[in-house]
């Protein structure tokens, strides 16, 4: 009995261990992030040519928010670090007002897009999902209209497309609220949940226009 026993009898030794191990876990998870940034940078130090793009960065997030997720949720953020989904409602209806999104009868119902695979598991996914969708519109838009836009950043791209008349500005104002609400998902931020059903109404809406966009300059 006194074998099974730790701190003089206080405690079972198996819970002992079984409270020490997540914190064991979350020790080594900090440590192969932080042995992932190094690798990052060793990298981009012996081969500085190597672009690595928003896009690729963003997957590189992506990847790694299932691993973190335990850190997220041990640390309290000032204010409250969630995205609230009155933000979003806000983000949708500036974007129905300055046109950018397609009316819900011109999305084609048919195509399915990545982030709407994921919606219903992980509304964090869903987000960071669509963040893509729309930076490789974006990019796509930009090509089309023959803006350079080697290793720029989504939002050096919108500012470049404001500036070629592309974008008003209150669509780039729009697109730039929305995509830094986006990016506090990719970011680890907690979702409200209605989110969820945000992204499956304005996501293919908000696609749909850009694609048209970009169909009409490549004309």
């Amino acid at each position: 009995m006194d074998s099974q026993l730790a701190c003089g009898g206080c405690l079972p030794l198996s819970l002992v261990v079984s409270h020490k191990r997540p914190v064991m876990d979350v020790r080594r998870l900090q440590i192969s992030i932080s042995l992932l940034a190094i690798s990052i940078i060793i990298v981009h130090l012996i081969w500085p040519s190597l672009a690595i793009d928003g896009i690729t960065l963003t997957l590189i997030i992506i990847a790694v928010i299932p691993w973190v997720t335990p850190l997220f949720k041990s640390l309290e953020f000032p204010g409250g670090w969630k995205i609230e989904f009155k933000d979003l409602a806000t983000a949708k209806d500036k974007a129905d007002a300055v046109g950018l999104l397609a009316s819900s009868a011109e999305v084609n119902a048919a195509i399915e897009y990545p982030f709407q695979i994921v919606a219903e598991d992980d509304p964090n996914l869903a987000l960071a999902g669509l963040r893509i969708e729309i930076e490789k519109r974006l990019r796509e838009l930009a090509q089309s209209a023959d803006i350079p836009i080697q290793r720029t950043s989504v939002g050096r791209l919108m500012r470049l497309l404001f500036e070629r008349g592309i974008l008003t500005k209150q669509e780039y104002n729009v697109l730039a609220d929305m995509i830094g609400l986006l990016n506090s998902a990719v970011h680890g931020a907690e979702v409200d949940s209605k989110a969820t059903d945000w992204a499956m109404d304005v996501g293919p809406r908000l696609l749909k226009a850009l694609e048209e966009r970009i169909a009409n300059i490549k004309k």
